[in-house]
């Protein structure tokens, strides 16, 4: 093998290691941002729901449901 592959070799090896070590450090933090997000989602449906069981919104969407039927 020539001496600049066995280089690029290492510096690839050394820069992944690093990588790797930077993401340990942050091992932990994806179960809670995984936390928080489903509980925004969850938030963001709750307002949905009561928005789209609102009387006007209701009618509407029952009127495009029943136009898109009727075609």
């Amino acid at each position: 093998m020539s001496t600049r592959y066995l280089s690029a070799q290492a510096r690839v090896h050394s820069w992944w290691l690093r990588l790797r070590e930077r993401g340990a450090a942050e091992e932990g933090m994806a179960t809670a941002e995984y936390a928080i997000g489903t509980i925004a989602a969850a938030a963001f449906a709750g307002v949905l729901l009561l928005i789209v069981k609102g009387g006007a919104i209701k009618q509407a969407l029952t009127a495009i449901i029943q136009q898109a039927l009727s075609v």
